[in-house]
């Protein structure tokens, strides 16, 4: 068994249940376990001993998407693709994922997939929750492969819809939710607890507007049945929000607390959501994956402190809007203390919880998340030596409030080291760039792409 031991100047640990940060301390992996965390040092086959190194659990992205953000990248920013106000899901990011599912090729599928994983990885992240179109399954390759610890959730649609060119939803007739329960049941039976059981699935409906009753009772009773995570996307848009007030005569949260599935649910966004339904979203028990900066750039504040506030479990993901999870809590931060109009909102602290322990307490993992002996080895180090990060009182103020993910140091995961000094030991990353990059282009010059930029 190989025993690594990581020399941290401040070490994030908890004590009694509370979060804390020790001095000078050297944490010991033995194999993909934690096995002590001390002042001394250990003996150890490698030693990893810079001095500056704040070390963190490993970070928790619980809601991303690699494909469709790439598809979408540079070009849906300042307004563009937003046709009649209209959320750029339906206009630009459902459509033209499908189509670039359908166009790629096997090889280029799996470019984009190795780009999107290289970039969570550099970003700090060891475990990421990835909704995505069944057709682009080679994301379990690319994280197999590239060392990620790694949630797929194939989405499942009752419909599938697309804006129409006056920028309303389409969400015709076809009810698609046999073959796309065949495709996610292959797709378990192919990856759950591959890679050591890095690999596992998660279970997502789309959404409130594109998943019917009758699939989302199915899916909730599948999830159940395998004990795996259940996520949606929910109130994501005013638009969203209207369709399910005509259908069923109530708001998204209220559809699904009629189904049954609010509890312990994963509901991505919610930012169109009222008072009464986070108080309602509170007493079930659900978990809102907050995202702020892929709203902010619309003009929606998505306000960690309103959901934290109203009493719901809070997490930060990146929705694959840049994939960098440092500047996803500074905005939380951010957007937070003006929305609230106070500063003493989504402080530091929460919002570190909210990518570690909080997390893989919100997909029942206590062996993740954490920086303690027993714990599996994911662990993110922060090099804060750099100017911007000195002189430097808090750690963890530094880190929400000053630090990037420039400043990603080292990433292990399952006790193997995947990033170091800032890089993947074993990958061109230039040649992954290329290669990704090449192949969403060809997207790009699709006309329906164009059309779809244009807004």
């Amino acid at each position: 068994m190989s025993r690594i031991a990581l020399f941290g100047s401040h070490v994030l640990t908890e004590r009694d249940g509370v979060q804390h940060v020790l001095r000078d301390q050297w944490v010991l992996v033995e194999g993909n376990r934690i096995a002590a965390i001390q002042p001394g040092r250990p003996a150890a086959d490698t030693h990893y001993e810079a001095p500056g190194r704040f070390l963190l659990p490993g970070l928790m992205n619980l809601h991303n998407h690699c494909f469709s953000e790439a598809v979408a990248r540079s070009h849906t920013e300042d307004g563009n693709g937003r046709k009649n106000n209209q959320s750029i899901v339906y206009t630009v990011l459902m459509p033209l994922s499908k189509r670039g599912a359908e166009l790629l090729s096997a090889e280029e599928r799996m470019a984009v997939a190795r780009l999107g994983v290289l970039q969570l990885l550099k970003g700090g992240a060891t475990t990421v929750m990835e909704p995505f179109r069944a057709g682009m399954a080679e994301m379990f390759d690319a994280a197999l492969e590239m060392g990620l610890r790694f949630y797929g959730a194939p989405y499942i649609f009752s419909v599938d819809a697309k804006a129409r060119p006056d920028g309303s939803v389409d969400y015709g007739m076809a009810d698609s939710s046999e073959s796309a329960f065949a495709e996610w049941n292959a797709l378990h039976a192919k990856w759950e607890g591959a890679g050591n059981d890095r690999i596992r699935l998660a279970m997502s409906p789309h959404a409130t507007d594109t998943c019917g009753p009758e699939l989302l009772r199915a899916a909730h009773a599948r999830a159940r049945e395998l004990n795996v995570p259940f996520t949606t996307h929910l109130a994501q848009s005013p638009s969203e929000v209207a369709t399910i007030q005509a259908r069923h005569g109530c708001s998204p949260a209220e559809y699904l607390d009629r189904l049954g599935i609010l509890p312990g649910l994963l509901a991505a966004h919610a930012v169109s959501s009222s008072d009464s339904d986070l108080a309602l979203m509170a007493e079930r028990g659900t978990v809102v994956l907050n995202c702020p900066r892929v709203f902010a750039r619309s003009g929606t504040t998505a306000s960690f402190a309103r959901f934290a506030g109203a009493g719901i479990r809070t997490l930060v993901g990146t929705d694959g809007y840049n994939m960098d999870l440092l500047g996803e809590i500074n905005a939380a931060a951010i957007i937070s203390k003006v929305t609230e109009h106070s500063a003493t909102v989504a402080t530091a602290p929460e919002l570190i919880d909210a990518i570690t322990r909080h997390a893989a307490d919100a997909i029942h993992r206590p062996d993740l998340g954490r920086l303690v002996p027993g714990a599996l080895a994911d662990i993110t180090a922060v090099d804060m030596t750099h100017p911007h990060l000195q002189p430097m009182h808090d750690p963890r103020r530094a880190l929400v409030w000053l630090a990037n993910r420039a400043n990603i140091d080292l990433v292990m995961v399952d006790g193997r080291m995947i990033l170091e000094n800032g890089n993947l030991p074993g990958f061109d990353e230039a040649a992954l760039t290329r290669a990704g990059a090449a192949a969403v282009e060809k997207i790009w010059a699709l006309p329906e792409a164009q059309a779809a930029f244009a807004g």
